[in-house]
């Protein structure tokens, strides 16, 4: 292909029949595709609703957060991470509440207001960004939100064909057909959409498809006679990709066979309601011989290796809920008989003796008790990339990390020091300053460092495993719609529609 020398990119967008429907995935995989033309890339998605946040490079030289899915989906394009990538992410706090982040940061005033009043302030800001990328890339690789026939919100959704006619974009419409009922998804969703808008659909993508593909017969060629629409990629079923699951969640099937020592890791993560950032445990997930599970009772984490306590958006609220379900009981046991406990962000706060929260952001409450430490809740949100270094020596059973370097970022209100009134719990995590973010108390280590297992150097130290590296798995994205689109029709997204 031929980059743009001068001028205005393309858009491809895609959208969704439905939440789930593979709208990221997709994404991601045209985001590497097109950057291996040799065109400059870039992803974008007007509005994300994901606790799963990076954290990049900001406004004015701050550090600001976007959804996960547009961080990896820049990795994949070849691209440096940015806010106008994602420019408004919410957070969510509760069922019927969101913190705004609005180019990388939290707006306060736009978090309180009702989203139907808000929404035309956060399109003016998200069109900016969108002009920004096109006048700066060959190709803009959209990602939809949810579905775009969601006739009830269509009036002030900006973030599906909005976006659409705004970038003037080539639109692939994917649906999840292992869920039944594909046709009528995408049949229903083309024909709610205005006539102005239906023209945009350049392609149909049948996702997930399981047997015979030639069973759809005749159901792509009448769909396109009822539509004018063809259905350009019918995708199999892989649950192998590599990339993290859209929202976090991921099942609990074994991965890739045995480890090279024959054995099979088991790690359980508790699912407590506000937890976050799960994208960054998918390197485990990518590793032979580690299962990864849900734990949301006690008798779940019977057996297992590790028990993990990830990050949380409600710190003191996932506390109550843990202690609510006796798992409070069963993660002391755990660590009384000598198995590895990880807390993270989040999860380390809890591992503590307590929160204190002076500002109202969170709740006070009485941690654990697994590490002599005390988290402060403050004002400000710490956002940052961050180098960091083990100490030389890690006690049993966390000593393979001794002296390994790591990277990844912190994203969190509170501060956590040692508890004035216990004996010293043991800095082992330290950043480029010095200062530790990490403490270890026999088998229970804590740390704020997100994203640690995506360090090829941390798995490798903890797993005899082979390591997946993410820039092949984004290769292999690439390779796989490239086998199944029809020949040319990628491409083709990048020239003007022929009239139906």
């Amino acid at each position: 292909m031929t980059r743009t020398t001068t001028g205005r990119g393309k858009a491809v967008m895609v959208l969704g029949t439905t939440s789930g429907a593979g709208k990221s995935f997709l994404t991601t995989a045209l985001c590497r595709w097109y950057a291996r033309q040799g065109l400059r890339v870039a992803p974008y998605k007007a509005q994300n609703m994901s606790n799963n946040a990076r954290v990049v490079p900001g406004l004015a030289g701050r550090q600001g957060e976007i959804g996960s899915a547009q961080y990896f989906q820049a990795l994949a394009a070849r691209a440096r991470p940015e806010v106008r990538m994602n420019p408004v992410l919410l957070k969510p706090e509760k069922d019927t509440a969101s913190q705004v982040v609005v180019l990388g940061e939290v707006d306060e005033a736009l978090s309180r207001a009702p989203w139907r009043e808000r929404s035309e302030t956060l399109w003016q800001r998200a069109r900016l960004a969108l002009h920004e990328l096109l006048d700066e890339n060959d190709v803009v690789v959209i990602e939809g939100a949810g579905s775009p026939a969601e006739i009830n919100l269509h009036s002030s959704d900006y973030v599906n064909m909005r976006t659409a006619r705004e970038a003037g974009a080539a639109c692939l419409l994917v649906t999840d057909i292992d869920r039944g009922g594909a046709f009528a998804h995408l049949f229903g969703t083309h024909q709610l959409l205005p006539a102005d808008e239906r023209a945009l659909i350049r392609g149909f993508v049948l996702n997930r498809f399981r047997g015979d593909a030639s069973l759809l017969a005749p159901g792509p060629e009448m769909l396109a006679r009822m539509t004018g629409v063809p259905t350009l990629a019918t995708l199999p079923m892989w649950r192998g990709h590599g990339l993290p699951e859209e929202d976090g969640v991921f099942d609990d099937r074994a991965s890739g066979g045995l480890g090279a020592a024959g054995g099979l890791t088991r790690i359980a993560i508790v699912a407590y309601p506000r937890l976050s950032n799960l994208d960054e445990f998918q390197p485990l997930r990518n590793l032979p011989g580690v299962r990864l599970s849900w734990a949301r009772t006690p008798a779940e984490l019977d057996g297992v290796d590790w028990v993990v306590l990830p990050g949380s958006k409600a710190v003191a609220a996932d506390l109550a809920w843990l202690r609510a379900q006796r798992m409070d009981v069963a993660i002391a046991a755990h660590a009384a008989a000598g198995r590895p406990v990880l807390g993270i962000c989040g999860g380390l706060q809890m591992l503590g003796e307590a929160l204190v929260d002076p500002h109202g952001l969170d709740g006070n409450a009485p941690g654990l008790g697994l590490l002599p430490l005390v988290t402060l809740f403050e004002r400000e949100k710490l956002l940052r990339a961050a180098e960091c270094r083990f100490a030389p020596t890690l006690d049993a059973p966390w000593s393979a990390l001794g002296g390994r370097p790591g990277r990844g970022y912190e994203i969190h209100h509170g501060r956590t020091a040692q508890h004035p009134g216990l004996p010293a719990a043991r800095p082992v995590l330290f950043d480029g300053l010095g200062e530790p973010l990490g403490w270890q108390h026999g088998p229970v280590l804590g740390h704020y460092l997100h994203g640690l297992f995506e360090d090829d150097r941390v798995l490798s130290a903890l797993f005899d495993r082979p390591v997946r590296p993410l820039d092949q798995v984004f290769d292999d994205l690439a390779d796989y719609i490239d086998r199944h689109f029809a020949p040319g029709a990628l491409a083709g997204l990048l020239s003007p529609a022929a009239a139906r």
